[in-house]
């Protein structure tokens, strides 16, 4: 079955441009010309990625992914002429997992949406409350993790970090969002918190980057290196 794509963009010629690679892959493609419309075709399609430009008439893609993000945990990717570091965390804070930047390459945008579908489709092994990312496998009812069938010691902050990762597998986030979810809004540490607690859970977890990344100036992804 082929892959289905909602590509909001208000820019006619580069929405085509962007769905004839597309097609060229087999994706099906739903084209909207701005965010409004978008909403309207996400709430009555079913698609398995949603691509959106920022500055668009009507709803902007800030608060067309705000709204998406509210129904579903279907991948986002941000597309942009503005590279500012702010902007790309608004876009990681809201929920997308990817952001790129004018002037863009459909192809390579065609190519980081595959990999996209395929670390959400293929890398995380669920059955029922056993989360496995490779030889890492947390027990969910039980509160444990192993790594290659050897148990791993974490104290319940760690283990409610790691989990909250796991959670929001390959998706960039900032060190304020994960303090504000796993520390709570009126928690009154500092962002060195978060530092700390992941440099702990790279020791215990072993193999240092192999799951937990940091990306630079920005925060922390969670995902399993080929």
């Amino acid at each position: 079955m082929n892959r289905k794509i909602l590509l909001v963009e208000d820019d006619m010629l580069m929405r085509e441009f962007i769905t004839d690679y597309f097609k060229k892959e087999q994706w099906q493609v739903y084209e909207a010309e701005n965010g409004r419309v978008g909403l309207e075709l996400f709430e009555r399609t079913s698609v398995d990625l949603v691509v959106l430009d920022i500055m668009m008439p009507e709803m902007d893609g800030w608060s067309l992914c705000r709204r998406i993000r509210e129904k579903s945990d279907v991948p986002i990717i941000i597309i942009t002429a503005r590279s500012e570091d702010d902007d790309q965390m608004m876009g990681f804070e809201l929920g997308a997992d990817e952001y790129v930047t004018k002037p863009l390459s459909p192809r390579v945008l065609v190519a980081r949406a595959t990999a996209l579908m395929k670390r959400k489709e293929g890398t995380m092994g669920q059955q029922g409350n056993v989360l496995a990312y490779g030889d890492l496998l947390i027990n969910r009812m039980a509160h444990t993790v192993t790594v290659a069938g050897a148990a791993i010691p974490l104290s319940p902050k760690e283990y409610e970090l790691l989990l909250f990762l796991t959670k929001h597998y390959g998706k960039v986030l900032s060190r304020e969002y994960i303090l504000d979810a796993v520390w709570g809004y009126d928690y009154y540490g500092d962002l060195r918190t978060v530092d700390t607690h992941v440099k702990k859970l790279r020791a215990k977890l072993g193999d240092e980057g192999r799951y937990i990344r940091t990306v630079i100036r920005v925060g922390y992804k969670f995902e399993l290196e080929a």
